[in-house]
């Protein structure tokens, strides 16, 4: 009995003796490694990526840290960033999910013709799309922001485009597949290229133009290459859209402390895709006057002009139910779900 009694006390003292060194454990920095093509001097990983960034650092009283590395400094190409976050090379992405055509079906509703208006309602609508009717799509990893940017807008080197017309048998580079069915559609010679290969391609004449939003045009110089620019009007339905995906390393998250935890999720979901989609948004009439200030033109395209656009186009969106039903979703559904919460999110001035 006098033996098991001083073990027992010997025990407590060892735990009260490590108490301070297992407290200073908990209260150590977690240092996290975000990756992104994003150019170093962009908006979006300026004022996203970095402002997200330094907002949780300092929400976490600086038990966060973060490593960033924009434009695919830790290495890979776009296309592997996904794969990055899921296995654990690095600890967060933020990427196209068109960047792997096909991989994320689902989420490409959000890249379809003339689906959405804007950034911040049609980003609110994303994520709460991604949790009702997408979620196993990411299931290998633990989604943080799920979000769009402005409308799409073309872009040309040299030639006015003025109307649907005026696309045909040109070479112009598409963001995604949606994207490029939808160039395609219009008459388009479409070339699917990663943001970084767009000054190349047009300045050795590989492309003649692009569908970019007008916000990341001044980190790839796209308003230096071109002299023509054609959007549609504001408030009317987005020519295409794109769907980002800001996401973390699975087993990276859930090992984390639950107040570090805290932190992360109280960064991420809802509010947070619609602040990642405002940003990119705010930056367009920005980036459209450094245009405008260099002389180049720009069409806004009229209801007539954007109607012939809606009739050539119309057909993408029925064959991306048909590819749904195909792979046993139903895609009139998800279809419906999409346009009910775009419809439920948008701007009540939109």
């Amino acid at each position: 009995m006098m033996q098991r009694r001083t073990l027992i006390k010997s025990a407590a003292a060892a735990a009260t003796l490590g108490a301070p060194g297992l407290a200073a454990l908990a209260q150590q920095a977690v240092t996290l490694k975000f990756h992104t093509f994003m150019a170093p001097t962009s908006n979006v990983y300026l004022n996203a990526h970095k402002a997200w960034m330094t907002k949780v650092e300092k929400d976490s009283g600086g038990r966060i840290k973060f490593e960033g590395y924009p434009a695919m400094q830790l290495g890979g190409s776009p296309g592997q960033l996904y794969d990055q976050a899921r296995d654990g090379v690095v600890d967060i992405v933020w990427t196209l999910a068109g960047n792997t055509p096909g991989r994320f079906p689902r989420t490409e509703v959000f890249e379809l013709p003339f689906i959405t208006v804007d950034a911040i309602g049609a980003s609110r609508a994303a994520w709460e799309y991604l949790q009702t009717h997408a979620a196993d799509e990411f299931k290998d990893v633990q989604p943080l922001a799920f979000h769009t940017h402005g409308p799409g807008v073309l872009h040309s080197r040299t030639k006015p485009i003025i109307s649907a017309a005026d696309l045909r048998g040109m070479k112009v580079r598409g963001p995604t597949r949606q994207a490029t069915k939808l160039l395609t559609a219009a008459g388009a010679s479409a070339v699917g290229l990663p943001l970084p290969q767009i000054p190349d391609a047009l300045s050795k004449g590989v492309i003649e133009g692009a569908a970019l939003p007008w916000e990341v045009i001044p980190s790839v110089k796209v308003h230096e290459l071109v002299t023509q620019h054609s959007e549609f009007a504001p408030g009317k339905p987005a020519l295409y859209n794109t769907a980002f995906v800001m996401v973390m390393n699975k087993n990276r998250y859930a090992a984390l402390p639950p107040d570090i935890k805290k932190v992360i999720d109280d960064n991420s979901g809802l509010e947070t895709s619609a602040w990642f989609g405002k940003v990119q948004q705010d930056q367009d009439p920005i980036a459209r006057k450094m245009a405008t200030d260099r002389g180049n033109k720009v069409h806004v395209f009229t209801d007539a002009e954007a109607a012939e656009f809606v009739q050539l186009t119309g057909n993408i969106a029925n064959e991306w139910v048909q590819e749904m039903n195909k792979r046993g979703h139903d895609g009139e559904r998800l279809l419906a779900g999409a346009k009910a919460l775009i419809a439920k999110h948008k701007p009540k001035t939109a």
